[in-house]
């Protein structure tokens, strides 16, 4: 890239003074604290461009037995790196009271060798890492809370906190390139990682979602066990031109929810993971804290909608660290049409031999 390009793009870190500027009081952990997390992201994309040649592919091994997480979800070895990667990037500033992590059973204390700040930090590290191996898009997300400021250790309490509260929220992306998106609550900012400079610059600004859609992502695989609602929506998307929506749609999934989340903010689109009967103990599938919340609150300033199909999910008061939801996000118009469905009696749909028992989304 010409060197005159990239002197037409802010860094991270001019963008964070700029904003910082407008608070003549802040202190400046903010901004030391989102800088660390940058860098634990560049990090992270280093070790997932190296592939196989890192040797940091498949799953992680302790001992003669792979390690599986509190999700029960066995871990990959780039969980495990990543992880590291977020807790020794920024424990150590004196901007954090604790943490918490999708890899971590219960909340990382600060070491007692370090200063302890005033935020608390939730994070997945690696969200879709079972593409890894296949060379997929994976990415990390991240949430910043304020904290206790007495310098105690933090307990589970300390993080249940609704999606309202959030300071900040972001994800990166590890694709053809690097992304860092970010939103410290009045819009979202997408800057790229140039390799040679290794400075993130801002290079999409003020991103907006289309409020319109023809595009939605869903694990079709779960079609059987899909509530009323969602079965609904999904039923006239596939009606096409002929249905009720009167316009052909198209199907995506990608299992990596950084992706389809990258998707929607760049051309719109709606994603659902919604809760479902698969399972009738567990709420969902997608962690509150760490997942939906942050991702939430991206879509929420970029003019989009986010919600558990029935409520906001960030009016959501968490219950468990390690609590799942079911989540709905995109193009606000869609998110509202799922909302008002679920509001609604149940609805039957005429015969269409499209959607006849043998259907591949019957019930």
């Amino acid at each position: 890239m010409p060197l005159s390009t990239r002197s037409q793009h802010s860094t991270l870190t001019q963008f964070l003074i700029e904003e910082r500027r407008k608070f003549p009081d802040a202190s400046g952990d903010f901004n030391a604290l989102i800088l660390d997390i940058a860098l634990a992201c560049k990090a992270i994309a280093r070790g997932v461009a190296f592939g196989e040649l890192g040797q940091v592919l498949g799953d992680h091994r302790a001992g003669e037995a792979g390690t599986v997480n509190v999700q029960g979800e066995q871990q990959k070895t780039l969980d495990v790196l990543s992880n590291q990667a977020f807790i020794r990037r920024t424990e150590w500033a004196g901007n954090l009271a604790g943490m918490a992590s999708e890899e971590m059973d219960d909340p990382y204390q600060i070491p007692a060798k370090y200063p302890r700040g005033k935020y608390l930090l939730v994070f997945d590290p690696l969200d879709g890492s079972s593409n890894i191996d296949v060379n997929v898009a994976v990415g990390s997300i991240f949430s910043v809370l304020r904290g206790p400021e007495d310098g105690r250790d933090v307990q589970e309490s300390d993080f249940l906190q609704s999606g309202t509260r959030q300071v900040a929220a972001g994800y990166a992306i590890y694709g053809p390139s690097t992304m860092l998106v970010l939103t410290l609550g009045n819009g979202v900012q997408g800057f790229t990682l140039d390799p040679n400079l290794g400075e993130f610059m801002l290079t999409h600004r003020d991103i907006r979602i289309a409020p319109e859609t023809q595009e939605f992502a869903i694990n079709a695989s779960n079609s059987r066990f899909w509530q009323a609602p969602v079965k609904r929506y999904v039923d006239e998307c596939l009606a096409g031109k002929p249905g009720p929506r009167g316009k052909d749609f198209n199907m995506r999934w990608i299992a990596s929810m950084v992706a389809e989340a990258h998707r929607i903010l760049m051309r719109g689109g709606v994603f659902m993971y919604p809760r479902d009967t698969k399972d009738p103990s567990k709420a969902g599938r997608l962690r509150l804290l760490y997942e939906a919340n942050p991702i939430g609150m991206i879509m929420e300033q970029a003019g989009g909608r986010a919600s558990t199909g029935e409520m906001p999910v960030l009016d959501v008061v968490p219950s468990a660290l390690h609590q799942r939801i079911g989540l709905v996000f995109g193009s606000r118009e869609e998110v509202e049409r799922i909302e008002r469905y679920h509001r609604e009696p149940t609805h039957t749909e005429e015969h269409n031999p499209l959607f006849a028992e043998r259907s591949l989304f019957r019930y």
